[in-house]
């Protein structure tokens, strides 16, 4: 049995030279330490220890199929002159490793005997108060059909003051005290206090301890893994069979919080890859008794007070474990090597491992938009006049048929008359009829990509895969997280698009036209939103194809300035960006100019009510009815206006709540008429 930071502690480190003092951070890395460990060690000799130094050279071990192991450190130890367990009592510490000959069930002959009664006196002391009831069982024990012995209700009534006198009184018979136990079944013993009227968990007094117990691992791997973790051990106990018995500190308040607490116990050990017996989890469950023996071999207590001290001191160390985070760093310990920014996917708009979100109405023709993105990126061309870096992209259709996306590709690719070059860069996963919650797609996305060197992941269209609630701070932000995990698990940028909330957009800022929360607009690095345009009669009779839309880009950028404004027109399949100019003036769709624009050519273009109907159709987008607000901005009129033409057109319009409604259209058919 030897302890590594008990020999690390007796190594003068003043004494060693430079190669023995990278053997020592070597073994301690092997062994699973803390960089703190060595760096503590050196620091002991301050002539030579420079802050920084381990760290550096820490990060260079990176193993060998030759390693240096711990037992490098008790070897020169040793070699000047230390021995093991000179700890207070002789018990085994928490760093001590346990060394098993043959088939690894005997401990190491060099451990010093100690009497039964001293090691159930210490075990007692560290688990009870002096008027504890203990609840035990020696000789209240049968044996199954398939030979296996299995404790009875047993004694509940004694204190542990009361067994801790008896065994100091008969030091050198334990069976004075507890009773004689049958030899080949060893001895039990309860490791929470008891009321004294029975052994359920309903008499357990405080639920303070609980069991880890796991037989799938030799034993000093079983004990190895329980130092790696830290475990609050208040008693480690050798059950003289094939496992050791951890009982381990949970300080719960209740019983329902006992239960919680060894659950999460239990499975933060699986997740570790110990794997525990699960059926040790009531409160009042019994353990191996140490200082008996149980077919010969010795039922001993290994240990007292090891790892950390409390449930709430070892939380904070699995929190740490488990959430996975990077640890905490001070500004000056960067390097250059990790100052370097991801180089630009698209020109002053978004980086490589980056997140952008197109935003736009349902006219937008943003799918359509994408594709040209995917298409700019496989042939490394610009993209609404904007660079791209040419690299691999996957486009993820989510909303049409297979043979559709394909021919809209190639559609795209004439029109804009690319001769292709790149096209096995474009990875298409089809997954209509296939989607799923995005929690469930990013693992299986994720997996797909690995290895295929994507510069960018295109999800079209997200609608298809959200979930919560989209008006939601918290679901969204949940939501999009995914999208974190796609980029830090691919290294690829994530491109998608979300459409524009209810009513006129032309007096909304660009970031706040999406629909639902907020979050969407201020989760991506990079946003970009398309605004439909006002069309004055001669631009749109003399300079507009058939059936083109007009559009402004802004953005809302996190790494870059943002962007002037690009207008351009989308020309079914693609978009085509203004080189004359002749939008530049032009308002957006529902902002108050667009509104005195229309003002100004009503007698050409109508009365006031065919201006009312034209307004009401253009803000109504989903037939649920305009707001009184909308109205305005789009007609450039006051709200109250608004309402007095409503009135007026009585029978054809109402308002009611600040809504605007238009009344069905009545026939001689109808029932009511």
């Amino acid at each position: 049995m030897k302890s590594i930071l008990s020999a690390l502690n007796y190594l003068p480190c003043r004494e060693m030279d430079h190669a023995d003092w990278i053997k020592v951070g070597m073994a301690l890395k092997s062994e699973g330490y803390d960089l703190s460990v060595w760096d503590e060690w050196s620091s002991r000799d301050p002539d030579r220890y420079h802050p920084g130094e381990c760290a550096r050279r820490w990060k260079s071990f990176q193993g060998s199929s030759d390693p240096v192991t711990g037992a490098s450190i008790v070897k020169m130890a040793q070699d000047r002159g230390w021995t093991p367990f000179s700890g207070a009592d002789g018990v085994m510490g928490w760093n001590d490793v346990l060394e098993y000959d043959g088939a690894g069930s005997d401990p190491d002959p060099q451990e010093p005997e100690r009497k039964g009664t001293e090691e159930l006196i210490l075990y007692l002391q560290t688990l009870f108060e002096p008027n504890d009831y203990v609840g035990y069982v020696t000789n209240d024990a049968w044996q199954t059909d398939d030979g296996k012995w299995v404790p009875a209700k047993g004694v509940y009534y004694r204190t542990a003051e009361e067994l801790i006198t008896s065994l100091r009184r008969y030091p050198d018979d334990l069976g004075a005290t507890v009773g004689d136990w049958k030899p080949e079944a060893g001895a039990w013993i309860r490791f929470n206090a008891l009321d004294g009227e029975g052994v359920r968990n309903d008499n357990v007094i405080r639920f303070q301890f609980a069991l880890v117990e796991s037989d799938a691992m030799p034993i000093d791997e079983q004990i190895s893994m329980y130092r790696k973790l830290e475990l609050p051990i208040a008693a480690l106990v050798h059950s003289g069979n094939k496992s050791v018995h951890a009982i381990v500190r949970v300080d719960a308040a209740n019983q329902e919080e006992y239960r919680k607490r060894v659950n999460f116990l239990y499975d933060f050990l699986a997740s570790h890859g110990v794997k525990v017996d699960t059926q040790n989890r009531n409160p009042s469950r019994l353990s191996r008794m140490p200082g008996v023996t149980r077919n010969g071999q010795a039922q001993k207590l290994l240990g007292v007070n090891i790892g950390r001290t409390s449930w709430q001191d070892w939380m904070d160390y699995a929190d740490s474990e488990a959430d996975d985070l990077p640890p905490m760093r001070t500004l000056d310990s960067y390097d250059a090597s990790e100052l370097a920014l991801p180089e630009e996917l698209i020109k002053g708009i978004l980086r490589q491992g980056h997140k952008m979100l197109i935003s736009g109405s349902s006219k937008a023709g943003k799918s359509y938009l994408l594709i040209e993105l995917c298409i700019a990126i496989a042939e490394g061309l610009t993209w609404l006049g904007f660079p791209c870096r040419q690299g691999k992209v996957l486009y993820v259709n989510l909303e049409i048929d297979p043979a559709s996306c394909i021919h809209r590709f190639l559609k795209i690719y004439e029109a804009l008359g690319i001769q292709p070059a790149h096209m096995d860069d474009i990875l298409i996963w089809n997954l209509r009829g296939r989607a799923m919650p995005m929690d469930q797609l990013v693992p299986r996305l994720v997996r797909r990509v690995q290895g295929q060197g994507l510069r960018a992941i295109v999800i079209d269209p997200i609608y298809k895969v959200i979930t919560g609630d989209e008006n939601s701070a918290s679901d969204m932000a949940t939501f999009c997280n995914q999208f974190d995990k796609i980029c830090a698990e691919t290294a690829c940028s994530v491109i998608y698009c979300h459409h524009h909330s209810k009513g006129a957009q032309g007096a909304k800022r660009a970031m706040d036209r999406a629909s639902g929360s907020g979050v969407f607009a201020r989760d991506p690095d990079a946003q970009l939103d398309m605004i439909e345009l006002e069309l004055s009669d001669d631009i749109r009779n003399w300079e507009a194809k058939k059936g083109a839309t007009a559009w402004r880009l802004e953005s809302s950028l996190r790494e870059f300035e943002n962007i002037v404004p690009v207008n351009f027109w989308f020309e079914y399949p693609i978009h085509r960006i203004d080189d004359g100019r002749i939008l530049t003036t032009l308002p957006t769709q529902g902002s108050p100019e667009a509104g005195r624009i229309r003002n100004k050519f009503s007698k050409t273009m109508g009365t006031a009510e065919d201006e009312f109907r034209k307004a009401y159709c253009a803000v109504n987008f989903d037939g649920s009815g305009a707001t009184v607000a909308d109205m305005a901005a789009y007609l450039g009129l006051a709200q109250r206006t608004v309402r007095d033409r409503a009135k007026k057109m009585s029978g054809e319009f109402t308002v009611d709540k600040g809504m605007v409604h238009q009344e069905p259209v009545r026939t001689d058919s109808d029932p009511d008429s």
